[in-house]
């Protein structure tokens, strides 16, 4: 079964699940007078057209267009209306149905849009709205999405903080650690790596003394791994959707950090979670964004990684270890068949709530985020591949941050801090010239420069990703292209 058939499939059995399980929803406390209370919202779902029509009367009362959220969080596990034009069906109507009719009715009436049955322009016209949410309704998303899973009720307590909307963030088909991270996996030397061919694509990187290759034909079923590289503890990400793999320090402010994959989205990118708070963190940022861990400060350390072909980074590092096949799960780790039909198109499995066609929605980008020299806010900049491999030795400045980004002959870009150095072009598989002829060694951690090998340009932490997840995350994105 095709990943988006498992997502389909998944779709129907929550939407049974809610139709059932619904009534047995209680609202464990009054919203405050100005607004209704959440039990108002579980009526609109009742089976008795009269309970229904007094909830919606008592929600039109007070009635905000912040509401709209609850009703599509409703409807997004609900079966649409079989709409067939001029024909009577013999059928009888599904319960889910009549309650999606009904609740599509109160958007209508209360915010005077006519976006009919079709839940994707519902949802795009809330996120042009002002937020402003029924003060419970991290509550409410709480309990409605625990009917899929317990799980998702310990994201969303009563009165948890959040940095982000909460109606961007949607059920990305699977149960929390439904798909499973890799913990502490097995790994092989690249000899013992036959499986792999020279244009696989692996993720790699170096710590201390130690190199490590992630192929993407096996991380891409997992979308997360736990392990432990030249001594350091490491939580590698994986949001097949957006297509960005950072590894992460997984040590913060002094405690370890252990981190599951939620199941939920922002973005249409991977929240994670942790299991000791249950707070939601933004993969792209490495920070916590929903929970009790919101404005503690902690923040993830990233790692510099690579985007390569297994040949490539085997020649570069011939000690790297790989991760072996026996991963303890049964997987089809051929490559290219994870997300096959996804990788294949263009188009976007969820939405987001902002797009920019300069580039296609999947084109390749690498992408970072500079510090600010005066403390503000980071700085995020992408570069299209496609110009990298144009031009493999590429310069610019972006906020007082002047950088360098290498890319080799097979695709591999590494971004290092030039210092205001001046590069040229490569001297060959592993060096480049700068503009005064001096050769500058390619290392995973720094530039070096063999005529003085005291003088090292750092490596900048800088991943790939595709441009629509990157820019739906930061739309102020510094693009070249």
């Amino acid at each position: 079964m095709s990943l988006s058939s498992r997502f389909r499939a998944a779709a129907v059995i929550a939407t049974v699940t809610v139709v059932v399980a619904v009534s047995g929803l209680v609202a464990l406390r009054q919203s405050p007078a100005a607004h209704p209370s959440l039990d108002q919202f579980y009526l609109l779902t009742a089976v008795d057209d009269d309970v229904a029509d007094a909830a919606i009367e008592v929600i039109g009362t007070h009635w905000r267009d912040g509401y709209a959220g609850i009703l599509w969080d409703m409807l997004r596990f609900l079966r649409p209306p079989v709409e067939v034009l001029g024909v009577q069906s013999s059928v009888p109507e599904h319960p889910s149905a009549r309650v999606f009719r009904r609740l599509v009715g109160v958007l209508e009436n209360k915010t005077g849009q006519r976006h009919g049955n079709d839940i994707l322009r519902w949802q795009q016209w809330i996120w042009q709205q002002p937020y402003l949410p029924h003060p419970e309704y991290a509550a409410f998303k709480g309990r409605w999405y625990s009917q899929i899973d317990p799980g998702f009720g310990e994201f969303f307590p009563e009165g948890v903080e959040s940095l982000i909307r909460l109606d961007e963030v949607d059920w990305g088909g699977v149960v929390p650690n439904g798909i499973p991270p890799l913990e502490l996996p097995e790994h092989l030397s690249a000899a013992e790596a036959t499986y792999l061919a020279d244009d696989d694509i692996v993720f790699g990187f170096v710590v201390g003394d130690e190199a490590r290759a992630y192929p993407k034909r096996i991380l891409a079923w997992h979308e997360m791994a736990i392990d432990v590289v030249g001594g350091l503890d490491l939580t590698i990400v994986y949001c097949t959707l957006c297509g960005t793999v950072i590894p992460y320090e997984s040590v913060a402010d002094g405690r370890r950090i252990q981190f599951g994959t939620s199941g939920l989205l922002y973005r249409s990118n991977k929240l994670m979670f942790d299991g000791a708070t249950k707070s939601l963190w933004n993969t792209l940022e490495g920070i916590p964004v929903v929970g009790s861990l919101v404005g503690s400060g902690l923040e993830l350390t990233r790692r510099s990684v690579v985007t390569t072909t297994w040949g490539e980074w085997r020649r570069r590092h011939p000690d790297t270890t790989v991760l072996s096949l026996d991963t303890g799960y049964q997987r089809d780790y051929s490559e290219g068949a994870a997300y096959r039909d996804y990788f294949a198109t263009d188009r976007l499995m969820f939405q987001v709530q902002a797009s920019d066609d300069r580039l296609a929605n999947k084109a390749e980008v690498v992408v970072m985020l500079l510090d600010d020299p005066a403390g503000g806010d980071r700085h995020p900049v992408a570069l299209s591949v496609a110009l990298l491999a144009q031009r493999p030795i590429f310069q610019a400045e972006v906020a007082g941050q002047a950088f360098v980004v290498v890319t080799s002959r097979f695709g591999a870009s590494r971004v290092y801090d030039s210092t205001g150095r001046r590069f040229d072009r490569w001297a060959d598989d592993s060096r480049v010239f700068d503009d005064e002829g001096r050769t500058w060694l390619v290392a995973e951690g720094e530039l070096v420069s063999e005529e003085d090998p005291t003088v090292r340009l750092a490596r900048l932490p800088a991943h790939r990703a595709f441009w629509f997840g990157w820019y739906a995350q930061f739309a102020r994105t510094v693009l070249f292209q």
